[in-house]
């Protein structure tokens, strides 16, 4: 008896795989993914028919949906959302808005944010709530993209998709409406049938139509999910070893592109493309995506932890001209034009990025290095200047800085005074103080006082890495080379926090210097290789001579030819063995 069962079942769903493939032509690929689409599609038809005639009433939905969505994103209060968040969900309500206006149904609709990278996606739960990830916009140029994604969202809510799934997901899981907000959220991410998907792009371009945007909006972010499309096929093809990996991958490509999402986008292009045909719709210019500063940030920050300078510059530099009240825009092209030898530029930007916030020492650090950096003869000037400009208390570090850069510019009374009154103050940051100022001692060409001074702050803060690293260096010009390698792995690493693996890079290059001076070549272009790979800047003589001793700048340039010559040779070797 089971058997039957089960051969009638398998029968009335080939039967309604044959009615449904009848009444769709659905236009794809000979592979799998045809199938897959059939059966899928399937068994959509056949659990939304009942819903069709029991369809919930509005305030039922809006309620669930609200349970749903205070499950999904808690109760998080606005004060408890940063800047760009906040930014980010007063846009989106403001494009959104008109967009909702126009449609059918008069439901509460609200636009929320979720600022993840890897969130490519947008989706909508019943009731009226609609929700962007941080990597769908980041993807989007103007806001006319921005309105036919949101208008999508909103048709799936307009049409009834989103609270026919909840019905689904009721009758599937045999629970009563009120037990829905257990259903997952992945549930209404995944997407709908083929039909539901193709119906919330026409009518969201509509939408975006009447609101005044431009339908090419549509067709730019479906271009845009194009390339994604291709990019995750060749990755994924790339992964394959065998045949059977081929078709696994097949299979599991073909189920992420269904059940997780939408049409291919071809198709979706062609739609909307007929659409602006029969519709007669006319050009539009674009709007600008008035949110589009905060990726080009996240991207200029990507770009400067990927060591890519100049791509770094040009992002923060874009950014800032759409939004300049950025200080994490500012720092990323304060330091990108440090790490290109752009000194005079980075002591500008560095002003800007500090503004009202002289607390934060390292970036008053990083000021003075950078006009030290750009003209030592006229840096102290320069710094007093802007010291006297700071509104309020004064930068704790000023003084320090003011006489490492009068140390510079010849006159080393200010250095030696405060050397004096350090010693002597019982300040807590008086170490931290006193390494400094031999750094300055060390940039100033008096390297015993500067290893002196730096001895003296390691042994106070021994698990500093940088004061370790910076013995080092002193060390070098002194020329006790095998005290440097050593002194250079002194300290806790971890210690050094987000900068562990600049300190690294600059480790390494301190033993490079060493051992390429203590003529243990073969050590020292090791070392090389890894600064260099780490840091770029290394290879970058005007930086080095800037912020380093001659002799550092001289055996990096040296250490530059070696390798060169060595590649030279190896090229030659391998041309002549064909």
């Amino acid at each position: 008896m089971k058997r039957w069962i089960l051969l009638t079942g398998i029968v009335v769903l080939g039967v309604a795989a044959v009615v449904v493939s009848e009444r769709r032509k659905v236009d794809a690929e000979a592979s799998p993914a045809a199938l897959l689409y059939l059966v899928a599609d399937t068994e959509q038809e056949l659990t939304r028919m009942p819903v069709r005639f029991a369809r919930m009433s509005d305030a039922e939905e809006i309620r669930i949906g609200d349970e749903l969505a205070t499950m999904y994103t808690g109760q998080t209060r606005d004060s408890e959302k940063n800047v760009e968040t906040l930014a980010v969900e007063r846009y989106l309500s403001k494009v959104g808005g008109p967009l909702a206006s126009h449609a059918q149904r008069r439901l509460p609709y609200r636009f929320h944010y979720i600022p993840d990278a890897p969130m490519i996606n947008a989706f909508a739960l019943p009731g009226g709530h609609v929700y962007v990830g941080g990597g769908l916009l980041a993807l989007m140029d103007s806001e006319d993209e921005l309105a036919a994604v949101l208008g999508h969202e909103i048709e799936h809510i307009d049409h009834y998709h989103c609270a026919e799934r909840a019905q689904q997901e009721q009758a599937l899981r045999r629970v009563p409406l009120g037990g829905l907000v257990a259903i997952p959220i992945f549930v209404f991410e995944a997407g709908y049938s083929k039909d539901q998907e193709l119906e919330a792009d026409r009518e969201g371009t509509r939408l975006a139509v009447e609101t005044g945007y431009s339908a090419n909006g549509a067709i730019r972010m479906f271009e845009a999910f194009d390339r994604l499309y291709q990019q995750y096929r060749q990755r994924e093809q790339a992964r394959a070893k065998t045949p059977q990996d081929e078709v696994s991958q097949v299979a599991l490509e073909t189920l992420e592109g269904y059940f997780r999402s939408h049409p291919l986008p071809s198709e979706r292009i062609a739609q909307v493309q007929k659409m602006i045909a029969s519709e007669g719709w006319t050009a539009r210019p674009e709007r600008d995506l008035a949110v589009a500063y905060i990726f080009w940030t996240a991207r200029a920050q990507e770009a400067l932890s990927a060591r890519k300078y100049q791509q770094a510059e040009q992002l923060a530099a874009r950014s800032l001209k759409m939004q300049p009240a950025q200080p994490n825009a500012q720092e990323v092209l304060a330091r990108a034009q440090f790490a290109q030898a752009e000194f005079a530029e980075a002591a500008n930007t560095y002003r800007k990025v500090i503004g009202e916030n002289a607390a934060n020492v390292p970036l008053v650090e990083s000021l003075a290095m950078a006009l030290a950096a750009a003209d030592r003869r006229t840096a102290a000037g320069e710094f007093r200047s802007w010291v006297d400009s700071v509104r309020g208390e004064k930068p704790r570090n000023a003084a320090v800085e003011q006489a490492g850069l009068s140390l510079l510019a010849g006159d080393a009374a200010p250095a030696h005074k405060l050397e004096d009154e350090l010693k002597l103050s019982g300040d807590s940051w008086a170490p931290d103080y006193i390494g400094e100022l031999g750094w300055w001692y060390y940039l100033g060409g008096d390297y015993a006082r500067a290893s002196q001074l730096l001895g003296q702050a390691a042994q106070e803060r021994p698990g500093d890495v940088k004061m370790w690293i910076r013995r080092a260096w002193t060390e070098i010009d002194i020329r006790r080379f095998s005290d440097a390698i050593q002194t250079a792995t002194n300290g806790v690493w971890e210690s050094a926090g987000a900068n562990e693996q600049r300190f690294q890079n600059e480790r390494a290059m301190a033993q490079a210097v060493a051992f390429w001076q203590a003529k243990e070549s073969e050590q020292a272009l090791r070392d090389f290789d890894r600064a260099l790979a780490g840091q770029p800047e290394w290879g970058n003589a005007k930086w080095v001579k800037a912020l380093y001793s001659p002799l550092v700048a001289q055996s990096a340039q040296e250490m530059q030819v070696e390798r060169a010559e060595r590649e030279r040779q190896r090229k030659a070797r391998l041309a002549g063995n064909h």
